[in-house]
């Protein structure tokens, strides 16, 4: 499975933004994708998954009511809608792909700035 992120950039703190994960190769109807965000000196951290056969969604706690996952089967690309972005928002966001229960596959990454 290849993923593709994209939609990175710099906003202003309120603004939104929507970023994008083409998925191509070996996909299944079985797999989730996710998103997860890292800064410098930190963990990797969740932010959203979807299923992709029946479209259940899970947000970390900071993110739940802002950030929005969706996807779309027939270009096999998941989105995920940002929301009244935070100056804490700041990080690479990365897409990742699941098989059998682990986050197995992972984008190159997209650097969202929120700004004052």
């Amino acid at each position: 499975v290849q993923l593709q992120a994209s939609g990175g950039g710099l906003v202003q703190a309120g603004d939104s933004l929507k970023l994008s994960c083409a998925a191509s190769g070996r996909t299944y109807s079985n797999n989730n994708m996710g998103w997860f965000r890292q800064n410098p000196g930190e963990e990797r951290e969740f932010v959203a998954s979807i299923t992709w056969r029946s479209g259940t969604t899970s947000y970390a706690d900071s993110v739940k009511g802002r950030f929005t996952i969706s996807k779309d089967n027939a270009k096999n690309t998941v989105y995920l809608q940002m929301n009244s972005l935070k100056l804490e928002d700041t990080a690479v966001y990365y897409c990742a792909a699941s098989e059998s229960g682990i986050w197995r596959y992972w984008g190159q990454g997209t650097l969202v700035t929120v700004s004052s």
